[in-house]
């Protein structure tokens, strides 16, 4: 039974956790709906969950982030039980796998103390990757763009593309020509639109937005942040401005769009009056 395991130590806490997963997939007797899982069919959740550790970093909350660190390192082990399953790699195979590249990763903290330098560290960082990145490639000749996954999140794997480019010098010195860039694509929709293409449209938009991502890497501001913020600042607001109308004895839903700017500006004031 699961509840024998003393799961006083971290290892003994793994083990409990891979054993309660072995069971959840034991056949018959385990759990119908993991029973029928697979790969693609857990993917969502462990994008899901790796977002939900971030969402409770950001709120600050550790009883939350806790929680949520067992919800990802989860499905971590799901998707291990399933390989096991399958004659391909267990968790043992991952783990030692991790282990071993931060060991081959950091030859500044493994290594001999000629690999203590700072240059020495970032060098021998960007070249073991680099090795790395081209034993692993499927293209006939090695990209710097290898190994930057294609299910990332859109704008996430903007900024990878951008980092991996500007390590072979590949990038804007500075920000100010990224603004006329932003000028010129900004006009390049505006023509699109004109046009009445929705492809051209779509594209135009795609380079604005990708442009976008590169001022933020060129200001040293991480866009996902960035938007996560502004989300949270339009959802605040706009919280504010449907409670205020009801305050008013209105249905903000039924108020013309001058009469709901006016709550979105009153709003604004009074996030920027002093106390």
């Amino acid at each position: 039974m699961t509840e024998s395991f003393d799961a006083s130590s971290p290892a003994r806490a793994f083990l409990k956790l891979i054993d309660v997963m072995s069971k959840l997939r034991t056949p018959v007797s385990g759990c119908p709906w993991d029973l029928e899982q697979t790969y693609s069919t857990i993917a969502p959740y462990t994008i899901e969950e790796a977002y939900e550790v971030a969402d409770a970093i950001e709120r600050g909350d550790m009883a939350d982030l806790k929680e949520e660190l067992g919800d990802l390192l989860f499905q971590v082990v799901f998707h291990s039980q399933m390989a096991a399953e399958d004659g391909a790699f267990d968790i043992t195979d991952v783990t030692n796998g991790i282990a071993d590249k931060m060991v081959r990763r950091h030859p500044h903290v493994f290594g001999s103390p000629d690999d203590r330098s700072a240059v020495e560290q970032t060098h021998a960082w960007e070249r073991i990757k680099a090795d790395e990145r081209a034993s692993k490639a499927s293209h006939a000749s090695p990209s710097a763009l290898d190994g930057v996954a294609i299910s990332l999140p859109a704008l996430l794997r903007a900024e990878k593309l951008q980092n991996r480019a500007a390590r072979v010098g590949f990038d804007w010195t500075e920000a100010e020509p990224i603004f006329d860039k932003l000028t010129e694509e900004t006009q390049e929709v505006r023509d699109a639109i004109q046009s009445g293409i929705r492809d051209d449209i779509e594209d135009e938009l795609g380079d604005l937005l990708f442009v976008a991502a590169n001022l933020s890497r060129r200001l040293d501001v991480d866009p996902e942040q960035a938007l996560r913020r502004a989300n949270a600042k339009f959802e605040r607001r706009f919280r504010a401005m449907e409670a205020e109308a009801t305050a008013d004895g209105v249905i903000f839903a039924d108020l013309g769009l001058e009469e709901q700017e006016a709550y979105w500006q009153r709003v604004k004031r009074g996030e920027k009056a002093p106390d």
